[in-house]
């Protein structure tokens, strides 16, 4: 009878260790499936530089992954947010509660970042941005749910702006996308353009996915400004410089500084067009053998060379995938965690880190678009003037309205 006992004991001791250990070991995947939403523009304004392609970005990570996680499943579901806020938040909030979602991915439009985000704050979804520039996203817009992965406006800033106002460029007229984006690169430069000495004469804000740029290239016209910055992104963007060229800025001495302009926007415009024109990127599909290897099949499977925002998705998703089979969970707070202790070395980034604020720091570069004499092919555009190193580009923790920075 007291072996019978003691037998017991063990076993009950047995069991609650076990217990605590696989506790310990982190959540199981819930559901016995990995769920990844991919939320973007699939049609509009934002639509090139990750939309469908986008997509397949995702798509190539998960089956360069196996295509499994843990022997789990992973599926994907995907929603256009038509670039609005209010549609955002409600496929995130159905995504979450109905189809039980671990994982967002893609989230473009700052503003509908923002909001999604909100929603995932406090669950077990964890959100991956991409396609968004506002530097709040990591700021005051902060969440313990969401990392920011690619780029945002402040080493947009830092960058093209700091370099156009070394070249001579003091006066500036903002032509901005009146949206949240919009308004923080407009902060950004502004910062930066003050503090290397220069002014802001005045600006215009215009509306998402405007057709005719005609009125506020008129306005920058008659300000007499050394330079034309262009707050807005995707077609906005394509069509303020097709304007600009139209009203002959350049030729009557006027900088136009594209400050957030993708690769999907050049070749838009072709190097005839953008030609000499320095901006900001966060990678680029030609800069070292790793980044061509795989812009190479991207290119077999679309048809077209990867924006920065293509590749951001396929890198962040890479990651993502390795912390849910390090840790044995889809538990966002476990995955994040994990992604935090891990560098990111990909074809993406080299030393990239994730930062307590969300914010995911690595090398920026400052580009020139080359002549249409240097480019060799209808995707060779860019030449790599310098490198910013990640701790220089992004905004320090020190500045940080982060809550979650201690």
């Amino acid at each position: 009878m007291k072996m019978m006992k003691t037998a017991l004991a063990t076993a009950i001791v047995s069991s609650l260790f076990m217990g605590v250990t696989a506790h310990a070991d982190g959540h199981e995947i819930s559901d016995n499936e990995l769920r990844i939403g991919y939320l973007a523009d699939m049609s509009g304004t934002y639509r090139d530089l990750a939309g469908p392609n986008g997509e397949e970005a995702l798509k190539m990570a998960i089956e360069d992954f196996g295509g499994k996680v843990k022997g789990k499943n992973i599926t994907v579901m995907s929603a256009d947010d038509r670039n609005s806020p209010d549609v955002a938040s409600s496929t995130v909030r159905e995504w979450i509660e109905s189809d039980k979602v671990d994982m967002i991915q893609g989230l473009v439009a700052s503003s509908v970042s923002i909001a999604s985000t909100k929603v995932m704050n406090g669950t077990d979804t964890m959100g991956l941005v991409n396609g968004s520039a506002a530097s709040s996203i990591t700021n005051e817009h902060c969440t313990p749910n969401h990392i920011h992965w690619t780029y945002d406006t402040y080493p947009l800033a830092n960058g093209t702006a700091s370099a156009v106002v070394a070249e001579g460029g003091k006066s500036w007229f903002m032509v901005t996308a009146d949206y949240a984006f919009g308004h923080a690169l407009e902060s950004d430069v502004t910062r930066v353009v003050e503090s290397n000495g220069g002014e802001i004469v005045g600006g215009v804000r215009h509306p998402l996915s405007t057709d005719d740029f005609s009125s506020y290239m008129l306005q920058a016209q008659s300000s007499g400004a050394d330079v034309v910055g262009l707050a807005n992104a995707g077609g906005d963007t394509v069509n303020s410089i097709i304007t600009a060229g139209e009203f002959g800025l350049a030729q009557a001495g006027q900088t136009v500084a594209a400050l957030l302009l993708f690769l999907t926007d050049v070749h838009a415009l072709g190097a005839e067009t953008a030609q000499g024109i320095q901006l900001t990127t966060g990678w680029y599909w030609d800069k070292d053998k790793d980044a061509r290897a795989w812009a190479d099949r991207f290119y077999d499977r679309t048809g077209a060379r990867p924006s920065m925002v293509h590749a951001g998705i396929y890198s962040s998703t890479m990651h993502y995938l390795k912390g849910v089979e390090a840790t044995g969970s889809d538990k966002a707070s476990d995955v994040r965690a994990w992604m935090a202790d891990n560098e990111i070395n990909d074809m993406f980034a080299k030393g990239g880190y994730v930062r307590e604020d969300g914010r995911m720091v690595h090398d920026m570069y400052l580009a020139e678009v080359k002549t249409p004499a240097e480019s060799e092919n209808e995707w060779d555009l860019y030449k790599i003037v310098r490198t910013i190193p990640g701790d220089e580009a992004f905004r320090p923790l020190s500045q940080s309205k982060c809550s979650l920075v201690k």
